[in-house]
């Protein structure tokens, strides 16, 4: 738009040549996130990635097509059914070329796609603003230069765009979206006048590259469909320059004028939206039998407004959600990794002051529309359409309109939407600048946004580096949210901290009594610290509100194992395995109970199964052994030990425990060799020495017995049994010296 182009000539007083200007976009997206690039794996990653079994080898590639974006089985009924098999693959890549789990690969991944992105949206923005018109070379005209660097800038530097880059989950977003954009760019080239007509080859094949790159930007994540339905509007409203309003009027007065429906017959506008149609409906069909079952099962915490019985109730919380969203574009500072639990009050009555929000959003909407339908300048009616469209639909699967979803405000659902409010401020600006004769203020307004917004996003990549960073922050934005609380909680856990965690905990309870995952990990800390009867207490409350908790179903049967309560520890532990079969861990603590008992078959049964679901479970491993050795069956205790070390080599406690089984059955040389293996991995372990010492001692290699009884009590000096064989060599040294003599 030539228009606006001059309307901003004092606020971008010079045209870059457009290298130069996808060069200043590029270093300003990654100077604004750069700080991110060695973060740690925070929040969603851990499960995305660091436990999602699909990012390694032994996982068949094949798998990804019938697995959810975090590892399980789409046709499980506890699946997410989040499906984005392409952001996995690259996951997958990425943990291949790192060598493993090394997040600095996966940031600067985010990083640069964000750059990309960024480059990208100049010659979106230069479409939307400038239109498509071409010379009879083939050449576009009116690029609009300044508003497109203006807009770009803007959106490099938003600040809601923190969350998909420096958090390595967000690459869902930052796929989508760049595919998306190759998919709109692909659907312009469909009207490039090069001398051939339009609806020929040349020209279908553009549009179903468009759907093809929809296709693959649903791949990554299930927002890429909808670059279809705005390749739609696009062709109708720039293409076909559909004036919706005289439409309008003509069928109000029922004008029986042919002007409007020649544009559908002109150019091949309904053989390119039948195109789009079939290819939409297609995507959408292979996406539903994918699936499998039905859509996923969220929680009232998750979307407590989707749960409200009344219509009206769910309606006027849902457009309240919207003038959230469209406050975070506005003034992005105050930003939170999770908006659930308690962090946004549900509206009752349209008494709540807040519902002056949503009216303040459908008047600017309702505006801006009148404009886009109304303006007598067709270019303004463009690009307002287009601002809208760019705002609106790709916003569409996070609205609830068409499904529930598991948020209530999800900052990395704005990464596209934000384009079209970038597109309508430039605008807005330009319209500022034309209508007042000061264009240092209005200058200097532009540069203070992109100056704050670029400084908050610097703060808030450094807030996403690590969990505790991350937390801490939305504290002060959403107080009332029980899961920042019991986040905060889990991390200080995780830390060694079990005071300071129990007091979030404890807070996050509070604030949602229904918390069952924060009464399930307050429950295992209190057990920890010998409070049995309140972790009792919290973890029976737990099953009670949810049933089907397999994990609170064990830890209350660990609680009722150390009450002596040996028969309701029993059926915990095997309620917790009805409702999680393969529960490796559940297994492992139900042998610990029956080997309590004395009840050894059953004990080594459980292990058993523990190492069947898992065969890494060293500890599983590691008691099978020790209960065979203690029971004398030193043969079985042998084959146990040596088929778990052929599974996991370098376990240390495996090498000690089959060291001493062979000791006992006189395999000395053998069992010297894994004793020097065990301390050569972990030195500082005194039994290790100790145990040493004792095969020593009965060989008869008196001198190196001395030599690891004496470092086995540097490391444990009140070791009684080691004391005593230790005094016990000494008197034999002392007694073959006076022989000696």
């Amino acid at each position: 738009m030539v228009e606006l182009d001059a309307d901003l000539d004092h606020i971008v007083p010079s045209v870059l040549p457009p290298f130069w200007a996808k060069l200043v976009v590029g270093f300003v997206s990654l100077l604004c996130f750069a700080r991110s690039y060695d973060g740690d794996f925070v929040f969603d990653d851990s499960e995305a990635i660091v436990n999602n079994k699909d990012l390694q080898s032994d996982t068949p590639l094949g798998d990804l097509w019938h697995h959810d974006f975090w590892g399980s089985k789409l046709s499980s009924n506890t699946s997410h059914k989040s499906y984005r098999p392409l952001t996995v693959l690259t996951f997958r890549i990425n943990y291949y070329l790192s060598g493993g789990f090394h997040p600095m690969g996966f940031h600067v991944v985010n990083i640069l796609l964000h750059g990309s992105i960024s480059i990208l949206m100049l010659d979106v923005f230069s479409v939307l603003f400038g239109g498509l018109q071409y010379t009879g070379k083939g050449q576009r005209v009116h690029l609009a230069p300044r508003a497109s660097l203006l807009a770009t800038l803007l959106f490099a530097v938003h600040p809601v765009h923190t969350e998909c880059v420096a958090g390595v989950v967000g690459r869902a977003d930052l796929l989508c979206a760049l595919f998306f954009l190759l998919s709109f760019l692909g659907y312009c080239q469909a009207f490039k006048e090069t001398g051939n007509k339009e609806g020929t080859h040349s020209s279908t094949f553009w549009v179903l590259l468009s759907i093809f790159l929809g296709a693959v930007a649903m791949l990554c994540k299930e927002q890429g469909i909808t670059v279809l339905g705005l390749n739609a509007v696009f062709d109708i409203l720039v293409i076909g320059k559909l004036d919706i309003l005289a439409a309008v009027r003509k069928v109000l007065h029922k004008d029986k004028s042919q002007e409007n429906a020649g544009m559908f017959k002109n150019g091949g506008l309904l053989f390119r939206i039948a195109l789009l149609t079939i290819g939409g409906t297609s995507m959408l069909y292979i996406r539903w039998k994918i699936m499998g079952t039905g859509p996923p099962a969220f929680t009232e915490v998750d979307n407590p407004a989707s749960f409200a019985d009344s219509m009206l109730v769910r309606a006027i919380n849902y457009n309240y959600y919207y003038s959230l969203n469209a406050w975070l574009l506005l003034c992005p500072w105050w930003l939170c990794f999770d908006w659930s639990m308690g962090c946004i009050p549900l509206i009752k009555s349209v008494g709540d002051w807040r519902v002056i929000a949503l009216a303040a959003l459908w008047l600017c909407l309702i505006g801006l529309i009148f404009q886009a339908l109304c303006s007598e300048d067709s270019c303004k009616r463009r690009i307002l359409t287009l601002g809208l469209g760019f705002l609106v639909i790709p916003f569409l699967p996070a609205s609830n309109l068409f499904f529930r979803v598991g948020f209530v405000v999800a900052e990395r659902v704005l990464y596209l939407p934000s384009a079209g409010y970038c597109v309508l401020l430039t605008f807005g600006f330009g319209a500022l600048s034309r209508h007042t004769k000061k264009k240092k203020p209005v200058a200097a307004i532009i540069l203070g946004i992109l100056l704050i917004n670029a400084l908050r996003c610097v703060i808030r990549s450094g807030e996403w580096r690590s969990e505790e960073q991350l937390f801490r922050s939305a504290l002060s934005v959403c107080p009332l949210n029980a899961k920042v609380h019991y986040n905060i909680g889990k991390n200080l856990a995780d830390q060694g901290n079990q005071t300071a965690a129990i007091k979030y905990y404890r807070e996050a309870v509070r604030l949602n009594p229904k918390y069952v995952h924060a009464m399930n990990n307050l429950g295992n800390i209190l057990k920890e610290r010998n409070e049995l009867q309140e972790a009792e207490e919290l973890l029976s409350l737990a099953v009670q509100i949810q049933p089907d908790f397999a994990a609170a179903w064990m830890n209350l049967g660990i609680v009722q194992n150390s009450l002596k309560r040996f028969e309701e520890a029993e059926q915990s532990y095997r309620t917790a395995i009805k409702h999680r079969r393969k529960y490796p861990d559940c297994y492992y603590n139900l042998g610990r109970l029956y080997a309590d008992l004395n009840r050894h078959v059953d004990a080594l049964n459980a292990w058993r199964n523990a190492t069947v679901l898992k065969p890494e479970h060293s500890l599983a491993w590691n008691n099978m052994i020790i209960l065979l050795d203690n029971t004398g069956n030193l043969a079985q205790a042998e084959a146990v030990g040596r088929e778990a070390l052929q599974l996991i080599p370098n376990d240390h406690s495996l090498m000690f425990s089959l060291a001493n089984v062979l000791g006992k059955s006189q395999k000395y040389k053998e069992s010297e060799a894994l004793f020097l293996k065990a301390i050569k991995a972990n030195p500082n372990v005194a039994s290790y020495h100790g145990n040493l010492a004792v095969l020593y001692h009965r060989w008869g290699h008196l001198d190196s017995a001395k030599k690891h009884y004496e470092i086995s009590l540097q490391l444990d000096p009140v070791a009684v049994g080691t004391k005593e064989n230790y005094s016990l060599l000494r008197r034999k040294l002392e007694q073959m010296q006076k022989k000696d003599v």
